[in-house]
């Protein structure tokens, strides 16, 4: 009984587990010729170990400490954004009373200068006073040799019913001619308008011969001329209760008389 009791209260040694260790084969020494190729291949490879002064020449590289003046360069980039806004908010007013300046400046130059121009010009021209009159009318000699001046006569014919434009074109034919050429002319121009010249040149032989005591024959038309006169506006009747404008036109005849030479 107490050979039980003592089997029940020890226990049981545990048996040892069965490991199973892997096999190793043997390790084989590299011959001289399979150590020569792979030193090739890592030579060729670009593998090749820096030496120590490279290393050490990197590591001084990454040692080496930031200069002042490099700090300095950086912290004059981090101010310079303030600076310049600072500088050109100082700036902007001198720069636009430099401009107002400038203009009023230039403003002045050019009031100087065109007072300059006008006194140039005021002494350059003459005075009103001082231009040349028209020139005399050409003097003819008399029996003495003196000169005498030869006389114009003038007539003329204001508010004649017919356009300048139709006087103009009698007219143009007795300009330059003499009086007895000039009556022959007007007398044959088919023209309503020849009556109303033939009368003015009648009116100018009269005014010669009455006040400058003329020969009436021995004058010569040195001018004769047309000028427009003011236009009577008249209305007619035209269909469907309408009315058209009449304009009718008015012209002033003149004539000049001087004696042949």
């Amino acid at each position: 009984m107490a050979d039980e009791n003592d089997r029940r209260d020890t226990p049981e040694a545990p048996e040892p587990e069965a490991t199973e260790t892997p096999a190793t084969e043997p390790e084989v020494e590299p011959t001289p010729e399979a150590a020569l190729a792979e030193d090739a291949e890592t030579e060729e490879a670009g593998a090749v170990e820096p030496t120590p002064e490279a290393v050490l020449e990197e590591d001084a590289d990454a040692a080496v400490e930031q200069t002042p003046e490099s700090a300095l360069a950086e912290d004059a980039e981090t101010e310079a954004p303030e600076t310049d806004a600072a500088a050109e908010a100082e700036a902007r007013p001198r720069r636009r009373a430099r401009a107002r300046r400038a203009d009023a400046d230039a403003d002045e130059a050019e009031a100087r200068s065109r007072r300059s121009r006008a006194r140039r010009a005021d002494a350059d021209e003459p005075s009103r006073s001082a231009r040349p009159a028209r020139p005399a009318p050409r003097a003819s000699r008399s029996a003495n040799g003196r000169d005498v001046a030869r006389p114009v006569v003038r007539a003329q014919a204001k508010y004649v019913r017919s356009s300048a434009r139709k006087a103009r074109l009698v007219c143009d034919h007795i300009r330059g001619r003499s009086v007895e050429e000039a009556r022959a002319i007007l007398q044959f121009t088919p023209r309503a308008v020849a009556r109303d010249w033939s009368k003015l040149l009648e009116s100018a032989v009269a005014n010669a011969e009455h006040n400058h005591e003329l020969d009436g024959d021995d004058l010569l038309i040195r001018a004769a001329h047309a000028d427009e006169g003011p236009t009577l506006k008249r209305f007619r009747p035209r269909a469907m209760g309408r009315a058209t404008q009449i304009r009718k036109r008015t012209s002033h005849l003149t004539i000049l008389l001087t004696p042949k030479e």
